[in-house]
């Protein structure tokens, strides 16, 4: 069984256990999400709440290889350079009618809010290690720096 998103919350350090039950308590009477009861009653951040998930989501589907991932280069044309190396994301290929896309946990909740915005094919995702994924980004979107451009994008955005 996955861990729940409190149970990441307080193995995140974000809230006590007893918060969480707390969370769960009001969340049973009164439907609502976890993650905004939690902000409401709490505090916690948007960004803490987010963390969370990926790190719930990475549990769920595992890491991938990328190194035995196939990749169709054809749908490398739906993501400009900038943008992949920006959100750290990475088109693979279709897959049952969604674009299947390689991120890392870090970068699943901004990869998946550029691609719901800016991409306007269904798509679902993939956690991959942060050099395996720059790898393959570099092979598909060369781009001078690597990792370092990452870091460089990521405090512009």
């Amino acid at each position: 069984m996955h861990a729940r998103l409190g149970d990441v919350l307080v193995r995140m350090g974000v809230l006590t256990a007893a918060q969480r039950d707390e969370v769960l308590g009001l969340q049973a009477s009164s439907g609502r999400p976890f993650g905004a009861l939690a902000e409401e009653m709490f505090g916690v951040s948007t960004k803490a709440i987010e963390r969370a998930w990926a790190a719930q989501y990475s549990e769920m589907v595992g890491q991938v290889d990328l190194a035995k991932e196939r990749s169709d280069t054809v749908v490398h044309e739906l993501v400009e350079r900038r943008q992949a190396w920006q959100f750290q994301l990475l088109p693979l290929r279709f897959e049952d009618g969604h674009l299947l896309m390689a991120t890392t946990e870090e970068s699943l909740p901004r990869a998946m809010r550029f691609v719901a915005w800016a991409v306007g094919v269904p798509a679902s995702f993939v956690i991959a290690d942060e050099n395996a994924l720059v790898n393959r980004l570099q092979a598909a979107y060369p781009m001078p720096g690597g990792i370092d451009t990452i870091r460089a994008l990521r405090q512009s955005a």
